[in-house]
């Protein structure tokens, strides 16, 4: 089959974008080269790996995992169900976090990023701003193996640490950077969502703040005489979490930004910082 055969064939059953995706992975390409090579003839084994890919897009896979990639700050990152799928709301904490690095520290920090899945967040920091350590944690050993693999595809120097949040670490860090689980448990959300990625990612409880509480009742013992905190939040928690800093941060100053959507997305905690 030709591609030009290929695409016509995926389009009459999968979204046409969806369709172009594929058969650009396939080929190594842009999808918006797919028109110089339109008379290119593909391999069998080719064929019949796209048509699995297919059926798994109409039993309602994300795409993603059907790749088993995902762009995430202009580096290609491997998952699959074993994590969370990076959200471009992620990609918004990662670049303002660089922005606060850059402004508020002059030598090289030390990063943890709590509930890491793939690695996405901490792999990228170390990759765009100057660091001494990054340590990826996630209580999740599956997710680690993800995250483990993305190290070596990225020849990152990250420490991986098996821990429910800060229950097995014992380091102070100049910033701490989350995008932890933090749906409610009865909250309905999508069900490609829902049948698809790791529980443990999503749900937090009935108040869906469970890992916040976790972190920041234990932040102090973490932080240096200047730290920086970046969460990833629900759209709806930010009083709560302002009140969870309230309690266990009192001396530190935040600041709430909203995503491209208008929605409060990101948390960030100044400790020590003016």
């Amino acid at each position: 089959m030709t591609v030009e055969d290929l695409l016509f064939f995926a389009k009459q059953h999968i979204h046409s974008d969806h369709a172009k995706i594929l058969i650009a992975e396939l080929l190594n390409c842009n999808p918006l080269e797919l028109l110089n090579y339109l008379e290119k003839r593909i391999p069998e084994e080719k064929v019949e790996l796209l048509k699995r890919e297919i059926k798994a897009l109409e039993e309602n896979t994300p795409l993603q995992y059907v790749l088993g990639n995902v762009n995430f700050y202009g580096n290609k990152f491997y998952v699959d169900e074993r994590v969370l799928i990076p959200r471009f709301e992620t990609e918004e904490l990662v670049e303002n976090t660089i922005k606060y690095i850059n402004r508020f520290f002059t030598e090289p920090v030390d990063i943890i990023d709590l509930g890491c899945g793939s690695g996405v967040i901490g792999l990228t920091l170390e990759k765009k701003v100057s660091t001494k350590t990054v340590d990826l944690v996630d209580i999740s050993s599956s997710a680690l193996e993800v995250a483990r693999k993305n190290c070596g595809n990225l020849n990152s120097n990250a420490n991986i640490i098996q821990s429910d949040m800060f229950s097995a670490v014992n380091k102070k860090y100049d910033v701490i950077i989350s995008n932890p689980p933090y749906i409610k448990t009865n909250e309905e959300i999508e069900d490609i969502v829902k049948e698809n990625e790791p529980s443990i990612a999503l749900y937090a409880g009935e108040d869906g703040l469970d890992c916040y509480k976790k972190i920041l009742e234990n932040i102090k013992e973490h932080i240096k005489e200047k730290s920086l905190i970046a969460f990833e939040i629900g759209m709806r928690q930010a009083n709560d979490i302002q009140k969870l800093v309230n309690k266990y941060l009192p001396d530190s100053k935040t600041e709430v930004k909203k995503d491209m959507s208008g929605k409060d997305r990101m948390f960030f905690i100044f400790f020590g910082i003016n």
